[in-house]
């Protein structure tokens, strides 16, 4: 079973750990694991603050003020640009469903300059599960699993994204429960 290019969606016994109401775009999957960011979830922090950290001028306020996301609790002082494919940087590689992933200092540049990549989403982390551990979480219904669809990645809204994706399943995530049984 091979989940590249898959969302998965967190269920609700995931709340309340680094995976609540999580929506988590897996990139690579296969014998030596797996690796996604978390498409979700704010940090809190703009991108300014990070290009500051870096001495890399902003050319507009704009820019500065974007979010930045928690990719996942994996690394997180790495910062990651997920972007559509185009743009090369000395960084950057090119995943299946038509996104690349860059994290060389160049991209930050670029986004700072105002110049392409413009649609993206910068992250700081990234998820990750050793060979077998994720199937075993999908196998325990911690997570569902849907091909994934890159307009939502860069096409809705960041509070949006996790119940379009369970749109994708046909299914209302906010009907989702983590008791079962009947009245």
């Amino acid at each position: 079973m091979d989940l590249t290019h898959s969302f998965l969606l967190s269920m609700p016994q995931l709340r309340g750990g680094e995976f609540g109401d999580s929506l988590v775009y897996l990139l690579d999957h296969g014998d030596f694991g797996a690796f996604g960011v978390i498409v979700n979830h704010r940090m809190g922090m703009a991108l300014g603050e990070i290009l500051e950290q870096l001495d890399i001028v902003a050319g507009q306020p704009a820019i500065a003020e974007r979010g930045v996301l928690r990719g996942g609790p994996i690394a997180q002082e790495h910062g990651l640009v997920l972007h559509p494919p185009g743009p090369r940087f000395d960084t950057t590689r090119d995943f299946e469903g038509g996104v690349s992933l860059s994290s060389s200092r160049d991209v930050l540049e670029a986004l700072a300059a105002g110049h392409e990549p413009r649609r993206h989403l910068v992250l700081l982390g990234h998820a990750g599960w050793a060979p077998g551990q994720l199937e075993i979480e999908i196998a325990d219904n911690a997570w569902l699993t849907c091909e994934a669809d890159v307009s939502i990645l860069f096409d809705v809204a960041i509070e949006q994204r996790r119940e379009a994706a369970g749109l994708l399943l046909g299914i209302d995530l906010q009907r989702v429960t983590a008791e079962a049984g009947h009245a």
